[in-house]
C-alpha cells in the first residue's frame, strides 16, 4: 500500500469535513444520495461515452496502482544483466537463450530473444523503442480517462445544482420540500468540484507519473540491452544500471 496516497486522500476529505463542522455545520449534511448519484453516475457515463468500454475498464484497473507502491526490481535486473553479459562474453550470445523464458518481464524477454537471434544494437533499439511508443500511447490514453472525469465532474455537479433548484421552484408552495432541493443543489456542486480536485485529477497525475517512470525504465533497458548485444564490458553495463538508479 502507498500510504502517502491514501493519507493524502483522507487528509483532503477530512479537512473539508472538519472545516464544515468548525463552521457550525454537520458532516452528515454533505451526505446526499441524490447528489452523489447525479454527479458520480453522470460523470462516469460521460467518460464511458468518450473513452469507450475498453479504456474505461482499463482505467478502473489502473486506478489501484495509485495506491500501491511502485515495483522496484532494479537490484535484480542489475545482477541479471551483469550475469548475462559475463555469460555472453564467455559462451557467446546464444548462451542467453536459456535465460529468456525465465525472465518474468515480457519487454526484457523480447529484447533477450532478439539478441539471441543475432539482432544488431541499432535494429534492437528501433524495434524496442517502437514498443515503448506503443506502450506510452496506450497507457496515456487510459490515464486520460481520469483526466476527463476531472473535467466532467464539476460540470455535472452544476447540472445537479440546476436540477435541485428546479425542484425548489416546483415546490415553492410547500416549504417542507424546499430544504431537500436546496441541499441537493449545493451538495451536488460540492461533489462535482470535490471529486474532480481531490480524486480524479490527483489520480490522473499519479498514474501519469507512473507511466512516465516506466517509460524511462524501458528506455534505459533498451540502452543496456543494446550494449549487451554489442558485447560491452559487464562493468560498463553495471555502471549504466547504477546511473539509472541514481
Amino acid at each position: 500500500m502507498d500510504w502517502g496516497s491514501l493519507a493524502g486522500l483522507l487528509l483532503a476529505v477530512g479537512g473539508i469535513a472538519a472545516g464544515q463542522m468548525l463552521e457550525g455545520g454537520q458532516a452528515r449534511s454533505l451526505l446526499q444520495p441524490a447528489a452523489f448519484l447525479i454527479v458520480v453516475v453522470g460523470t462516469l457515463g460521460a467518460v464511458l461515452m468518450q473513452s469507450g468500454l475498453r479504456n474505461f475498464i482499463a482505467a478502473l484497473r489502473m486506478a489501484r496502482h495509485a495506491f500501491l507502491p511502485a515495483d522496484d526490481d532494479h537490484a535484480r535486473l542489475s545482477r541479471s544483466f551483469v550475469f548475462w553479459s559475463n555469460s555472453a562474453r564467455r559462451e557467446g550470445l546464444l548462451s542467453l537463450e536459456r535465460y529468456c523464458e525465465r525472465e518474468p518481464d515480457p519487454f526484457i524477454r523480447k529484447g533477450l530473444r532478439m539478441i539471441v537471434d543475432g539482432t544488431d544494437g541499432d535494429r534492437l533499439r528501433l524495434v524496442l523503442e517502437q514498443d515503448i511508443n506503443i506502450y506510452e500511447r496506450r497507457e496515456r490514453g487510459v490515464v486520460k480517462v481520469w483526466e476527463s472525469a476531472g473535467g466532467y465532474a464539476p460540470t455535472v455537479g452544476i447540472l445537479g445544482a440546476v436540477l435541485g433548484l428546479i425542484q425548489v421552484m416546483e415546490n415553492l408552495g410547500d416549504p417542507s420540500k424546499l430544504g431537500a432541493g436546496i441541499a441537493v443543489a449545493f451538495v451536488a456542486t460540492v461533489y462535482g468540484v470535490g471529486l474532480a480536485n481531490l480524486l480524479f485529477l490527483p489520480l490522473a497525475g499519479k498514474l501519469k507519473a507512473r507511466v512516465q517512470n516506466e517509460v524511462g525504465r524501458r528506455e534505459m533497458l533498451v540502452e543496456v540491452m543494446a550494449g549487451l548485444a554489442a558485447g560491452e564490458n559487464p562493468r560498463l553495463i553495471e555502471d549504466r544500471m547504477a546511473a539509472w538508479a541514481a
